[in-house]
């Protein structure tokens, strides 16, 4: 059975605007970059060729991973988001019970993972430990240093 992919609807359009973009631009661009490498002359000892055509090779996996994802996506419906307990789609506050370290964190499916942008995926060690607990319980994540206590300060939309 295929895994299901979980997206926000914001997710959703940044990868349809990636896939068109690969589709388009990025195709053109490669066979342009190969059209002018063979224009060169002797393949054997092209080095722009064969940049290209991995750059090409590149290219093609993410859009087949692209289109597989989006073959299996299910849309996180954001109105039935709910600030009683935790789940994906949900913007939480947490505070490490040790530093009192406090980070504002967004559960997100696997696919729209960004930490700078403090997007955390279901799957990661936090996230797993958050999903379903609620303000004011003290969740337990396993960290390579070992284990990390964290209390939920706040769940929201």
């Amino acid at each position: 059975m295929v895994k299901q992919t979980i997206l926000t609807q914001e997710g959703l359009d940044k990868l349809e605007k990636e896939l068109e973009l690969l589709k388009t631009v990025k195709r053109r661009d490669i066979a342009d970059k190969i059209k002018t490498a063979l224009s060169f002359g002797d393949l054997a000892e092209n080095s722009e060729y064969d940049e290209a055509k991995n750059e090409q090779g590149i290219v093609e996996a993410r859009i087949a991973e692209i289109e597989a994802t989006l073959m299996n996506v299910e849309i996180l419906d954001a109105d039935s988001l709910t600030t009683e307990e935790i789940q994906i789609g949900n913007k939480i506050k947490i505070k490490n019970t040790q530093t009192l370290k406090e980070m504002n964190l967004r559960i997100v499916g696997s696919k729209e993972v960004d930490m700078k942008a403090g997007k955390i995926s279901d799957e990661s060690p936090i996230g797993k430990a958050c999903i379903g607990h609620k303000t004011g319980d003290i969740i337990t994540a396993e960290a390579p240093a070992g284990l990390v206590y964290y209390e939920i300060l706040e769940i929201s939309k």
